[in-house]
């Protein structure tokens, strides 16, 4: 059993003793924090609380938990019940809520779950914030009103169209392009609720010839939810056999987008944002950003247009707070993570669609033709273990320092940018290693800078 308490948000998976995993109990104490931290930044004795939640087997009892222990706080409810992480963050602005909390291990399996926690705004709570949430857990001290000011709870039921509503209003998505394209697309959900929703969208963007692949939101995951290429030879199989023009693969909480060419092969969740990206920039002045594991591709494709690229931590707040900072139209991450701020700051499967279809639709090309466009980079990620009592800061700074005549940024971990690629190395929150990241023009290329790096931590730890 595993129990992961972190400033952004509290995941485990099902069962065990408390403590272990995500009990029960562990449930009504986390919620309980975030409520009180919520009444605490609102001033609000009554603050309104989004909730909703991805397909997976625990949802219903975990969601009658955490909206039981709100309402015993005193805090009011909107449920959305199954909803993807992107329609409640919309959802918490339309309500003028003063938080929400989603219900999903995004790409974990289904033995996971997890509470997301946002603000007003409807994102995702910064560093020092979560921190506060963690400490009110650790402290257990909670102040439960009475019977007559117990909090209120509503159901939702239209928020999935109000989010779809929202994607076809975008000034960039165009369904009459799409329309006339006449796109064959096939679409694989991983069994949660981007079958509830995505099917529903195409359709909406004037896509009739809809392949669907593990819609049935039953939680039940037919492969790995993690949208990555070894999981997806079913959903390529089927592309190849019925001639669909793109495939789009989504994890169970719908706000990681992967793309798919006409002949199977992975147009590659890194470029997903890139591509996006590209569209954007070119009807739209303004600058881009991602993370610093991100390829350096979005680099590329934001100075071809005269515009500049900011690289933040890793974090979708991270690269919120850079996006904001630096007059950003568009960010995210590279892991099909698409931030468009027209829309909302977060992360959007929907949306991402949107403006790729349309994108695709005005290319006039083939999806592989496009994904050629673009500048090929190999990401290599790879971590190695520390023996106990490694000063993990130290070690980073002798890195820094054998680097030094290179471009070095250490806002999170190490970042050394060469001329040809990066490497990356970041210390784990939850395990004795440290992550090597490496992009280059080849895989190849790619791992012969991982195996420098290696080989140069494995000098520092024996000198």
């Amino acid at each position: 059993m595993t129990l992961i308490t972190s400033i952004s948000g509290i995941r485990g998976t099902i069962g065990g003793q408390t403590g272990s995993g995500l009990t029960p109990l562990d449930i009504v104490k986390f919620t309980s924090s975030y409520a009180r931290w919520l009444k605490q930044v609102t001033n609000k004795q009554k603050p309104i609380v989004v909730l909703g939640r991805d397909a997976r087997v625990s949802g219903p009892m975990v969601e009658k938990i955490v909206a039981g222990t709100l309402m015993g706080m005193g805090l009011d409810v909107i449920s959305l019940g199954l909803a993807s992480t992107p329609t409640v963050e919309i959802a918490v602005r339309m309500e003028n809520a003063d938080g929400g909390i989603i219900l999903t291990a995004s790409h974990n399996p289904a033995e996971w779950n997890a509470l997301k926690l946002l603000n007003w705004n409807g994102e995702f709570l910064s560093a020092e914030e979560g921190a506060d949430i963690l400490r009110f857990a650790e402290d257990a001290v909670f102040d439960h009103p009475d019977y007559a000011a117990i909090g209120r709870y509503t159901q939702a039921v239209d928020y999935n169209r109000r989010h779809i509503e929202q994607v076809l209003a975008l000034r960039l998505v165009d369904p009459d392009k799409i329309r006339k394209a006449g796109f064959k697309v096939a679409v694989d959900c991983v069994n949660s609720v981007g079958g509830v929703i995505l099917p529903e969208l195409l359709r909406e963007l004037g896509v009739d010839e809809i392949l669907e692949v593990n819609t049935n939101p039953d939680g039940i995951f037919s492969h790995n939810p993690e949208p990555i290429p070894e999981h997806l030879t079913e959903i390529s199989s089927l592309i190849k056999k019925e001639g669909a023009d793109v495939g789009f693969v989504v994890d169970p909480d719908v706000d990681r987008l992967a793309i798919i060419n006409e002949d199977g092969s992975m147009f590659g969740e890194e470029y997903t944002l890139v591509a996006v990206a590209d569209y954007v920039l070119s009807k739209t002045p303004g600058n881009t950003a991602s993370n610093l594991s991100s390829t350096r591709a979005l680099r590329d494709v934001t100075e071809k247009f005269g515009y500049q690229y900011f690289a933040s931590p890793v974090g979708e707040v991270n690269v919120v707070k850079a996006m904001k900072e630096n007059h950003c139209i568009i960010g995210g991450e590279g892991n099909g993570g698409v931030i468009y701020p027209e829309s909302h700051y977060g992360r959007d499967a929907l949306v991402g669609i949107g403006l790729f279809l349309t994108h695709l639709a005005e290319s006039g090309e083939s999806c592989s033709g496009l994904r050629k466009r673009y500048p090929d980079y190999a990401i290599s990620k790879n971590k190695n273990s520390l023996h106990e009592g490694i000063n993990v800061e130290e070690l980073l700074s002798k890195i820094m320092k054998h680097y030094e005549s290179f471009s070095v940024n250490d806002v999170d971990g190490v970042k050394v940018d060469f001329p040809e690629g990066w490497v990356h190395l970041r210390k784990s929150n939850t395990e004795p290693i440290i992550r090597v990241y490496a992009e280059h023009r080849t895989m190849e290329e790619a791992g012969k800078l991982v195996k420098e790096v290696m080989n140069e931590i494995a000098k520092i730890i024996g000198s």
